[in-house]
């Protein structure tokens, strides 16, 4: 759905090679996904790009929404799912700090009497333990986005992780062998304090050992996608908005 980071790819005001690139693989919304397993959609984080990348996809049908965290570019697309909202309140999933803070930022959607045609959402908050989305296993993984600890997710053989910087040892064994990682990666090259630059992440999926790995969360110092392409690990791509990935 989208593989940018929070400033989106073209970042406003930007002049550089990849923010006026016209390869459509270089234009990122923020990042989001829709897995669809054992007959489930599930949509991971709802951002502000969220309307404009469900207009775009090829399946507009959502069972349950997986939050990562509260960061604007991860939930400011939720008022958005009120028209998927009329048949019966839209499923969340989120730690208890996600679902107190949406109350605050969007407290006429959880209104004793809300206003018709909000949004409403029914409300599931997750711990470390696995749960069930109409019978599909989730496992929530934990990362620490800088201080903040925040949530990604196993369904199937797919692990995604978005906006981690650091992942604790017995996670990443836990992931060991994963079919597919999905995984932030900000940068060619440098430090940042909340996110994964190139060599942090391919050394966790060096570690992980997947069979494939897609690169998310990208910001424009990740370089043209052709080029970057050309010096990645055979199982590791950068992913782009729109790719459908089957396993």
């Amino acid at each position: 759905m989208g593989t940018g980071t929070s400033t989106g790819v073209p970042m406003l005001r930007c002049h550089c090679s990849v923010c006026l690139s016209d390869d459509p693989r270089d234009k990122r919304l923020r990042t989001s996904a829709i897995v669809r397993y054992q007959g489930v959609r599930l949509l991971i984080d709802c951002g502000p790009d969220f309307r404009t990348q469900m207009l775009r996809a090829s399946d507009d049908n959502l069972d349950a929404v997986l939050l990562t965290h509260i960061h604007f570019d991860h939930v400011a697309g939720m008022d958005d799912l009120r028209a998927y909202c009329f048949e019966r309140p839209m499923p969340i999933y989120a730690r208890a700090d996600v679902v107190r803070d949406l109350h605050q930022r969007i407290p006429y959607c959880f209104s004793s009497h809300p206003y018709p045609g909000v949004a409403q959402f029914e409300e599931h908050v997750i711990g470390d333990e696995p749960f069930l989305v109409d019978g599909v296993r989730v496992e929530p993984i934990p990362v620490m986005h800088y201080k903040l600890p925040i949530v990604g997710f196993r369904i199937g053989p797919l692990a995604y992780i978005t906006d981690a910087k650091t992942i604790a040892d017995d996670v990443v064994e836990r992931l060991n062998g994963v079919p597919l990682l999905v995984i932030n990666s900000l940068r060619l090259t440098g430090e940042h304090l909340s996110h994964m630059c190139l060599d942090e992440t391919l050394g966790i999926i060096e570690r992980v050992k997947p069979e494939k790995a897609y690169l998310i969360h990208v910001s424009d110092r990740m370089g043209l996608h052709a080029d970057t392409s050309r010096v990645l690990p055979p199982n590791v791509e950068l992913a782009y908005d729109g790719l459908i990935v089957k396993v």
